[in-house]
């Protein structure tokens, strides 16, 4: 399959996605990690919570850990992901002598910047991806379930294929210049049309490209 292809018709059938606009690097990851298996306005209203709460990370990072689960509740898994985000917070803290900034991850090559994320208990492949595209405008491709569903739908990836190894198909697969568009198209288009259970498949997108059992035959006609 042609990728570039994919994204025209991806672009033709729901318009270009606005740039990514995020001024805080440390932000972009918290809300990040109260997206990770969760719907967008569970992840907006615990983050909106969360600031509301806070007057700064350090009162984040601070807060007593039940205290914290409570505030960010919406979002689901509250234990687990206060505790990513202490310690994710604690590991920006130590990296830059007490300052809760990711500038320092700005100059790192990619991997690197990547590998610092990872290292961080409870912050994975995916929302290091989006931490450093979306923010840092980095070649990273974050796969989540709609991207990981439609690109094995679309033959981009074996069926079989688990979620780490769709993180190294694909951005070794997908231009760096598409990194982030085609990642905002694929969940687009999975939100609205090829979704997990019942998908829409009278569209021009997965009439040439899907394969799933709602679109009849390998080749979507």
């Amino acid at each position: 399959m042609d990728i570039r292809e994919l994204h025209r018709d991806l672009v033709s059938l729901h318009e270009r996605p606005d740039p990514a606009h995020t001024t805080d690097g440390v932000r972009q990851l918290l809300g990040t990690i109260l997206s990770q298996s969760v719907a967008d306005a569970q992840t907006a209203r615990a983050t909106h919570a969360l600031f509301e709460r806070y007057p700064d990370y350090q009162a984040m990072e601070t807060a007593p850990h039940e205290e914290l689960a409570d505030v960010i509740e919406v979002a689901g898994l509250k234990n687990q992901k206060a505790a990513r985000i202490q310690r994710a917070l604690t590991a920006i803290r130590e990296e830059t002598d007490g300052e809760y900034t990711l500038g320092f991850l700005a100059d790192q090559p990619t991997d690197a910047a990547q590998s610092w994320l990872t290292n961080i208990k409870g912050i994975g492949p995916k929302t290091a991806s989006v931490v450093l595209n979306f923010h840092f405008e980095k070649p990273t491709f974050a796969v989540d379930t709609h991207v990981e569903r439609l690109a094995k739908r679309f033959g981009l990836l074996d069926s079989t294929a688990s979620n780490k190894r769709a993180h190294t198909e694909l951005n070794e697969q997908v231009p760096d210049d598409l990194k982030y568009s085609l990642h905002v198209l694929m969940i687009t288009h999975g939100r609205e049309y090829c979704t997990a259970q019942n998908p829409d498949c009278a569209n021009p997108v997965c009439k040439i490209y899907c394969s799933c059992s709602a679109c009849g035959s390998s080749d979507g006609s």
